[in-house]
């Protein structure tokens, strides 16, 4: 357990009641972010206890990794299930990219829904 320390402000001694420290500053990425404003702004409890203990970022990071992860993997599913490869895009260069555009969204709405707003 650690050890509460204190300082002097006027005539009182007064808690140092910082949180710890955390490793090195972390580049926070979009799911990262949108994680952290929905547990500010709707989990207030969890976001209070994971950051009075140090470890709001490695969830965050941890956070980000896995939705990375779980968009790319959707993605491919998706569009492997739909029929967009690499010879439609040579064929018609445009419905690909639009196929590609609303599959990338609905991973995206998964992503969000499972992951981040969860």
């Amino acid at each position: 357990m650690n050890e509460l320390t204190y300082r002097t402000q006027g005539d009182y001694q007064v808690p140092n009641l910082l949180p710890p420290e955390e490793a090195a500053p972390v580049v926070l990425g979009k799911y990262a972010l949108a994680r952290k404003k929905f547990l500010k702004q709707s989990r207030r409890i969890l976001f209070t206890n994971l950051l009075t203990s140090g470890k709001l970022n490695a969830h965050l990071m941890e956070t980000e990794q896995t939705a990375n992860e779980r968009m790319e993997l959707l993605t491919r599913q998706m569009a492997a299930a739909q029929g967009v490869d690499e010879s439609l895009k040579a064929r018609d260069q445009m419905t690909w990219v639009g196929l590609m555009n609303n599959i990338r969204h609905s991973a995206e709405e998964l992503v969000m829904s499972e992951l981040i707003y969860a």
